[in-house]
This record gives C-alpha cells, sequence and structure tokens, in this order.
C-alpha cells in the first residue's frame, strides 16, 4: 500500500517511477533530519554478542506459576525462541543460554545490515519477543499468557577467540552458581519448611560445597545428579542430521505411484546440555571459530 502510494505520487509529479527525474523529486526539504542519525556501525573482524534477558520475569514467573527451582516448560520454550531467531536472522555462530537470558554470537565477518549494532540487537530481541508470545501455548497448554513479556538487549564486542569462549564460560559459570544456590533455596522452603527470609539467612556467606552438603545431608540430593540443562544450561550450534522421509515417487513403466523412504541431510540448529568451558566442547567442534565458517 506505502509503494503504491510512493508510485502515485511520482506519477502524479510527472515523472515515471524510477526514472532520474523520479528520484530527483522525491527529495524534500526535510530530509536534513536524517544527518541526526548515530553511526553504529561495530568495529570489524569482531565477534558480535547480543545478550538478551527478561524484564522483571521474577515477577514474570509468579504470575504465570513457573515451577522453582527450575520449569521444564519456560526453559524449553526460551531455547525454541533462540531456535527461531537463529533460523530467521542471518550469521549466528552460536547462542547460549540459561535461565531467562540467552547471547547470540554472530560471526567475526559477518556484514549483516552493514554491521549496524542497532539492527543487530533490535531484530534479535523483537524476534525472541515475538517467537516467546507465539510458541506460548505449545509450552505452556493449562497456563494463559495474562501480559506480554518484555526483553532488553545489549551488544558487546569480542576481538579474540579466547575473549569470546571466555564470555561463554562466565555465563555457563554465572549459571552454575545460580541454579545451585536456587535449588537449595528452594529445597529449604519446599521441603525444609523456612520461610524465604529465614533461607536467605540460612545460606547467607555458605560456599558452593556448604550448599552441595546441606542438598546431600538434609535432602538426600546429589547436585551433580540434576538435568544437565539445569547445571550446565543450552548450548546451540548448527548441525548436519540427516532425516527420512516418505515420497510418492512414479516408476517408469508403472502406472500409479509408490511410496519411497528417501533420506536427506538438513542443517538444523540442535541443543545441547554440556560443558563449554574446558578444551573438549571446541575441540569436538572446531568449525564454530573457524573464520571461513
Amino acid at each position: 500500500m506505502l509503494r503504491c502510494c510512493r508510485v502515485a505520487a511520482a506519477i502524479a509529479a510527472g515523472c515515471a517511477p524510477g526514472s532520474p527525474r523520479g528520484l530527483a523529486m522525491a527529495k524534500s526539504k526535510f530530509e536534513y533530519v536524517r544527518d541526526f542519525e548515530a553511526d553504529d556501525t561495530v568495529l570489524p573482524n569482531c565477534w558480535i554478542v547480543v545478550r538478551l534477558d527478561g524484564r522483571n520475569f521474577h515477577r514474570f514467573s509468579e504470575q504465570h506459576e513457573f515451577k522453582k527451582p527450575n520449569d521444564d516448560r519456560a526453559l524449553h520454550l526460551m531455547t525454541k525462541c533462540a531456535q527461531t531467531v537463529m533460523q530467521e536472522l542471518e550469521d549466528i555462530a552460536i547462542a547460549y543460554g540459561q535461565s531467562d537470558e540467552y547471547s547470540f554470537v554472530f560471526k567475526k565477518k559477518s556484514r549483516w545490515f552493514k554491521r549496524r549494532a542497532s539492527k543487530f540487537m533490535t531484530h534479535v530481541v523483537s524476534q525472541f519477543s515475538s517467537s516467546y508470545v507465539f510458541y506460548w501455548k505449545d509450552y505452556f497448554k493449562d497456563q494463559q499468557l495474562l501480559y506480554p513479556p518484555g526483553f532488553d538487549g545489549r551488544i558487546v564486542l569480542y576481538p579474540s577467540n579466547q575473549n569470546l569462549k571466555d564470555y561463554l564460560s562466565w555465563r555457563q559459570a554465572d549459571c552454575h552458581i545460580n541454579n545451585l544456590y536456587n535449588t537449595v533455596f528452594w529445597m529449604l522452603v519446599q521441603r525444609g519448611g523456612l520461610t524465604p527470609v529465614q533461607a536467605q539467612e540460612r545460606l547467607r556467606g555458605t560456599l558452593a560445597g556448604d550448599k552441595n552438603e546441606i542438598l546431600f545431608s538434609e535432602f538426600n540430593i546429589n547436585y551433580n545428579n540434576e538435568p544437565l540443562m539445569y547445571r550446565k544450561g543450552t548450548v546451540l550450534i548448527w548441525q548436519k542430521i540427516n532425516e527420512v522421509i516418505t515420497k510418492k515417487i512414479k516408476m517408469p513403466k508403472e502406472e500409479e505411484e509408490k511410496e519411497v523412504e528417501v533420506t536427506r541431510t538438513k542443517t538444523k540448529v540442535v541443543p545441547l546440555h554440556c560443558d563449554i568451558i574446558g578444551d573438549q566442547f571446541w575441540e569436538e567442534y572446531p568449525e564454530i571459530l573457524a573464520e571461513d565458517s
């Protein structure tokens, strides 16, 4: 509709759309306002990381009755949204998520949207937010979405592979620290009979070993046996997957079609729950950091 209006305006001005005169006539005295736009092109040859976080998700999780300390529905929904972002946007090499946050790593040599920071950030956050609402019903079947969730984003550049690996290690270490605390905290509240304030006081000043001891001695829980998704978060990478599909094929000299199983290879976004702090992950998937990936 907008294009039709522009075409009509060009015709009314006596110029053919797309002609040099038409382009000249499209300018106006108001175009000087474009000079106020800031140049937000990010540095070349740097990994571009867009990290988004849920806005006021503590309240959101309470209003929507998330299970504590971890709600599989919420975690799987976050991952689904992140997969959608990777499939819809270009040049994302890897993503990492935990709780209500996800980090998306764009390739060092990406020229997507001329490396404009605002484009990277707004496209990621808007795609993720709309996907969260769109796929909500697939994961929270009995829970109505009471109000739209909000997400904020930030963009950070990392010049070296080691910088990027350290960033992702930092986020996974944060996942471990937060999940260990939350696991003990909610055990003390749900099964230990403490109030939230009492549980918080009980854990004040405790180290990781102390928290593990509380879980094991008081609740018979070995933290190392907790699901990897809770302890390690979720890593999203591109992998080639073989899919078997059934196709109807008409064979030569035969009138009827026959169903034949065909194997085809597709590149998909695959979730992993594994350690990314050590070297093993990066040795197993060297293509993630490859310059020509």
